[in-house]
């Protein structure tokens, strides 16, 4: 049941090998990025939203991102999905979006709003 504090979060650590991947796909394999690209972060908070809260069926209306400082290539990065605002009426979720290093630090932060069909049910 989705609920005011709800959150899931996921760790995942990128490699250098990530990074070569990551440059092949975007058809430049003259730059592999030497930190995490905002595109593979954001990636975490769609799966986080799609598969985990609030999960099958959520439909992104809008999300903003706001990055804080470069993700280090080999580090574990946790990103994670809150409920800050439920509005069953509307079938509205807006969730606050954090992704972190170990120590603490601030990678991104920003906002996400879902359509969910059952806002109110499990």
């Amino acid at each position: 049941m989705l609920e005011i504090g709800a959150k899931k979060e996921i760790t995942r650590t990128y490699t250098d090998e990530d990074m070569r991947d990551f440059a092949v796909l975007a058809g430049d394999l003259a730059s592999v990025p030497t930190s995490v690209p905002g595109p593979l972060i954001g990636g975490l908070f769609s799966y986080l939203l799609g598969v985990e809260l609030p999960g099958r069926g959520t439909n992104y209306l809008k999300q903003s991102l706001e990055f804080l400082a470069p993700a280090p290539v080999g580090q574990a990065l946790t990103a994670s999905v809150t409920v800050s605002r439920l509005r069953p009426e509307k079938h509205l979720v807006d969730l606050e979006t954090v992704c972190s290093t170990p120590d603490g630090t601030r990678i991104c932060q920003g906002r996400a709003l879902v359509y969910v069909e059952d806002v109110g049910k499990d």
